[in-house]
């Protein structure tokens, strides 16, 4: 793809500088707005059309939570990427709002770079620790009375993407990751990236479980 437009959404002037200033050092990237609170950051994503938001959290008016809410439901052509100081406590908050990749503000840049790019593409790219911490967030949530609903008794909607669920599919019929990238014409990693943002909108951890939950859900049709 061509040069990704970014938006930079951080309450603290300082930060936004320090960010405009890093990813002006990259070729693709271009910084197109900045907001200093989620409300602001809604309103630059409608006057700009940025490709990606790159969004802190805490934030006055509108948490950063809220606003990647508003950002995905009414602009789904632009991605969010968070970027925070912040932990677990939020992650999963932040994941399930609609955001595509979530880091700590101590990031390498290279990993900064990488993550905004593959939002632009519409891919997840969660670290091996930010999986780690879902998971563990999940299980904390569970508790020992907690039952599987059968299909019709409570199941909670899932949305998958066309790719996602191409990619399921393949999984189901027992593909290894580079047989499926082989089959749909995209990359292992990208494949990754898929199983990840399956995994997160299942709540399951590994591929076995999203294929027996997504069976049970009615997704393999």
């Amino acid at each position: 793809m061509g040069r990704i437009r970014v938006l930079i959404a951080d309450d603290h002037a300082i930060v936004r500088d320090g960010l405009r200033l890093l990813l002006e050092t990259a070729d693709d990237l271009d910084v197109v707005g900045e907001a200093a609170d989620g409300a602001e950051a809604v309103a630059q994503v409608e006057s700009t059309g940025p490709d990606v938001v790159l969004m802190d959290l805490r934030m006055p008016h509108l948490d950063g939570i809220e606003a990647t809410g508003q950002v995905r439901a009414r602009f789904p052509q632009t991605e969010v990427v968070v970027l925070t100081t912040y932990g677990d406590d939020l992650l999963l908050r932040a994941l399930r709002a609609g955001a595509r990749g979530y880091l700590l503000k101590d990031t390498a840049r290279d990993a900064l770079f990488d993550t905004i790019r593959a939002a632009a593409q519409g891919r997840s790219l969660l670290t091996g620790d930010v999986l780690e911490r879902v998971l563990s967030a999940r299980l904390s949530e569970a508790s020992p009375s907690d039952e599987t609903p059968t299909e019709g008794q409570g199941m909670p909607t899932v949305v998958l993407t066309p790719r996602e669920h191409d990619v399921l599919l393949l999984a189901a019929e027992g593909l290894r990751t580079r047989d499926i990238g082989r089959r749909l014409g995209i990359g292992e990693r990208t494949v990754k990236s898929h199983l990840a943002s399956i995994y997160l909108k299942l709540d399951v951890p590994s591929r076995a479980a999203a294929v027996a939950r997504a069976a049970q859900m009615g997704l393999l049709r």
